[in-house]
């Protein structure tokens, strides 16, 4: 049997959410996810897969088909105003800067492509970014200029934020 990593993680979360908040009334917050792979230099079967980036001009990138990083490592995401729009910002625990350093440092000039997926439906979500590897990321905060509405990352943002809390909060009882 083949069960989508992408979403495996997302799903469950939503089932321990659900069960957490009907134990104690309260209200479902709307989750988020996000998958940060790594560009592969080869087309392998069944290790890589060619996605499709950015809406008005697609461009195709082949990733690893396992993600380097998740929401598991997420601490916090924030919105940040910039002098052309906006980005945004991701910090991980000590794990997933761990992961992000060891990413960025051995794979210079290569694209990070970042899904994400918010809303009140698990199908919402899409490839986000892919930002150049320019240099090695030690301290475990990603920027990226994401290809999408304010209203879309304002979702995505408090989404991650609410996955962040329901993972860190501990298991639920």
């Amino acid at each position: 049997m083949s069960i989508c990593a992408r979403r495996f993680n997302l799903y469950l979360l939503l089932i321990l959410a659900a069960s957490g908040c009907m134990t104690h009334k309260k209200k479902i917050e709307k989750v988020g996810g996000i998958r940060i792979h790594v560009e592969s230099p080869v087309t392998l079967p069944g290790k890589t897969q060619t996605i499709s980036l950015l809406r008005s001009s697609p461009v195709a990138v082949t990733i690893g088909e396992d993600p380097v990083l998740t929401e598991v490592n997420l601490i916090a995401a924030t919105l940040l105003e910039t002098p052309g729009g906006f980005a945004v910002c991701v910090k991980f625990d000590e794990t997933g800067a761990w992961m992000l350093e060891q990413a960025t440092a051995g794979n210079p000039g290569k694209h990070l492509a970042i899904f994400g997926q918010w809303g009140d439906k698990i199908a919402d979500g899409r490839w986000l970014a892919a930002p150049l590897i320019s240099r090695r990321i030690a301290d475990g905060t990603l920027t990226f200029t994401p290809d999408a509405s304010r209203e879309e990352v304002e979702k995505f943002v408090e989404g991650l934020n609410n996955t962040s809390k329901l993972i860190h909060a501990g298991p639920v009882k």
